[in-house]
């Protein structure tokens, strides 16, 4: 099991599988879920489509995945992560799920690599800080309990977000 920090752009990452930060309409949006509907072509957004069409949206925490269309990845798995509201609404236990779901739908198809975005950490202002400290957490004790998963690339898109990841990783070992 290997677990690393980057900086740069997800999209452009060759791993089995790569999270997207979705809304729960799944039809695309801003940052880094805008990104990969642009540049994994329609084929994605007509599968989120068919989705939605079975389950009307994709709620907090859920993870669920398509085909990565024109990307270098073989799947996209999108999950929802919660907005902060000050931290009294299980914003934490939500954030994880997101994690631990993606691993689980991961594992489930087969991916021995996966490439995580900071998930919520932009327009839903989750406090970066503990956002990271979530996300290495909550990825670290799921491949202790699951080892089909060999490669996990937390691929940060700013600075901070990529220091405070990268801070966790050496503070685990």
């Amino acid at each position: 099991m290997k677990l690393k920090t980057v900086q740069g752009d997800i999209t452009s990452f060759k791993t089995d599988a790569i999270v997207n930060a979705a809304n729960s309409s799944l039809l695309g949006g801003g940052g880094v879920d805008g990104a990969i509907h642009r540049s994994g072509g329609p084929e994605i957004l007509e599968e989120c489509k068919k989705i939605v069409a079975k389950q009307v949206s994709c709620k907090t925490g859920v993870a669920v995945i398509t085909t990565a269309g024109e990307l270098p990845s073989k799947y996209v798995i999108h999950t929802v992560g919660p907005v902060w509201n000050g931290g009294d609404n299980k914003e934490s236990q939500k954030l994880a799920n997101c994690y631990k779901n993606s691993l689980a739908l991961a594992v489930e198809n087969n991916c021995k690599t996966i490439s995580f975005p900071n998930i919520s950490t932009g327009v839903y202002r989750f406090p970066k800080e503990k956002a990271a400290n979530i996300a290495v957490k909550t990825v670290t004790d799921f491949l202790s309990a699951h080892n089909q998963v060999q490669e996990v690339i937390f691929v940060c898109f700013d600075d901070e977000n990529f220091r405070l990841t990268k801070n966790e990783l050496e503070n685990r070992d």
